[in-house]
């Protein structure tokens, strides 16, 4: 009796687990399972845009006192746009003078000068395959010697040709690095006469103020010899920063920077009044003076001031937010949406801007780039555009 009780028993709870196992699901007959959502993403339309390489300086506000305004070349005067008691600003021209020969004169010494160092480059490495031959040579014969296939007589004679080689590639290259800074300097001197004068020949004003005196008369010549004009500017202010050797060649009188002075919670934008072509000896920058305008009001000789520069400029290329662009090794890469589903696409790149990234190759106008979420795809990941407010859900 009591083996028949359990055999109902038992019966009865697999009935009930059956009947639980049944009715426990809701799914409908015939209906597809609902397929995934994807990888939540968000996008950007590739467009193209305008980038530069930005260098932040900090540097320091200054009084400004009486500028005299010199011109470095000899040339003829062909404009004169004020006149001696007149308010100018800094970077506003004061006169024009051809500068046709001066442009000359810098375009042949330039070419000279790429030429001679292209030439030094060209026979360094001339020289250097030669030596390298010369060395194996020697090496060869000592190995040969060591089992008796060679003297001591050939070894003596590869070694003096390579000493002949070394002593040769020294004295040539001398002669032409002697040549090459010679250029470098002619150079630089050129370079240094058109200090605070623009690509088309106008003579700038490095300070705003009045003009006490101006000298430029048009159709007469300007020189090294006297003053172009004396500006009177004392109350005005000027901005001095040091940059690097390596951003200096990149800098000129009348190009804008921007400036921010976060004591008198002002930004604004300046102009380059000049570009020292020597450094400082003890900290190996150099000096860039920049013109503040009048209308930044509560700046204080003394204050601190970050001043941007904005250079290697890009224009009409594809820019993309460095945020979006993945690296692998030596590789970059990112992700693009194509039919719901993202694509693996690998890029070159070139300038980087604030927060920007300029692809060289790679993206074309008018797709969809990944921005977010980019982190956790593979090629061919179903994918489910978001807006930012959604992003993670």
């Amino acid at each position: 009796m009591k083996h028949r009780f359990s055999a109902a028993f038992l019966a009865a709870l697999l009935a009930l687990s059956l009947t639980a196992c049944g009715g426990g699901t809701d799914e409908t007959p015939g209906q597809e399972p609902e397929a995934p959502a994807g990888v939540a993403v968000q996008v950007e339309t590739v467009g193209a845009d305008t980038i530069y390489t930005e260098n932040t300086v900090s540097g320091q506000i200054a009084a400004e006192e009486q500028t005299t305004v010199m011109a470095a070349v000899n040339a003829k005067c062909v404009e004169v746009y004020f006149e001696a008691g007149d308010e100018i600003r800094a970077g506003q021209a004061i006169c024009r003078v051809d500068l046709d020969s001066t442009l000359t004169s810098y375009g042949a010494v330039d070419t000279s000068y790429q030429a001679a160092i292209q030439s030094y480059n060209d026979q360094r490495e001339v020289f250097e395959k030669q030596i390298a031959l010369l060395e194996k040579s020697v090496a060869d014969l000592k190995a040969l010697f060591e089992i008796g296939a060679a003297s001591q007589l050939e070894i003596d004679q590869a070694e003096l040709q390579l000493q002949t080689a070394l002593a040769t590639r020294n004295s040539t290259l001398s002669q032409l690095e002697a040549g090459m800074q010679n250029y470098k300097s002619n150079l630089e001197q050129l370079s240094s006469s058109l200090e605070n004068i623009d690509s088309r020949g106008n003579i700038l004003a490095p300070a705003s103020g009045t003009l006490l005196t101006l000298n430029a008369v048009e159709g007469g010549f300007v020189s090294t010899a006297a003053p172009v004009a004396v500006i009177d500017g004392v109350d005005q202010l000027k901005l001095v920063v040091q940059v690097s050797e390596a951003l200096t060649p990149k800098l000129a009188a009348g190009d804008t920077a921007d400036v921010t002075v976060s004591a008198a919670d002002q930004s604004f934008e300046a102009s380059i009044r000049s570009v020292e072509r020597s450094a400082n000896p003890q900290t190996k920058l150099y000096a860039v003076t920049l013109s503040l305008p009048a209308e930044a009001d509560g700046l204080l000789a003394g204050m601190f001031a970050d001043v941007t520069f904005h250079t290697d400029v890009s224009e009409d290329t594809i820019v993309v937010p460095t945020e979006a662009v993945l690296t692998r090794g030596e590789t970059q890469y990112v992700f693009i949406v194509e039919n719901g589903a993202a694509k693996y696409v690998e890029i070159t790149t070139g300038l980087t801007g604030s927060g920007v990234t300029e692809v060289l190759s790679g993206l074309s106008a008018g797709q969809q780039l990944v921005t977010v979420g980019q982190a956790y795809l593979s090629d061919g990941d179903p994918v489910r555009i978001v807006s930012a407010g959604n992003q993670g859900e």
